[in-house]
């Protein structure tokens, strides 16, 4: 019997590649970024890991607003500091 697939995807900081369940979802709505603890929330994601080095970049340079396509608001960036692992 084969190995069962458990999808993988990567931080958009260090682009370590993990599981998807051991990352945080962060995605694009018409209300602005949300973190989608489901993982199933309609709209653009990107995923970041646990590392707060990761979650501190995200924040402070435009990695995350271009994996986004979108240009951070200091509410987006203040509602994503207080979510720092």
């Amino acid at each position: 019997m084969g190995k069962k697939h458990t999808p993988e995807r990567t931080c958009v900081v260090c682009r370590e590649k993990r599981d998807k369940r051991a990352l945080h979802r962060i995605v694009r709505t018409d209300a602005g970024l949300e973190l989608d603890p489901s993982g199933k929330m309609n709209g653009r994601g990107a995923y970041l890991c646990d590392k707060k080095s990761c979650w501190e970049k995200a924040v402070n340079t435009t990695i995350l607003s271009k994996s986004l396509r979108v240009t951070l608001t200091e509410q987006d960036r203040e509602r994503l500091k207080q979510a720092i692992p």
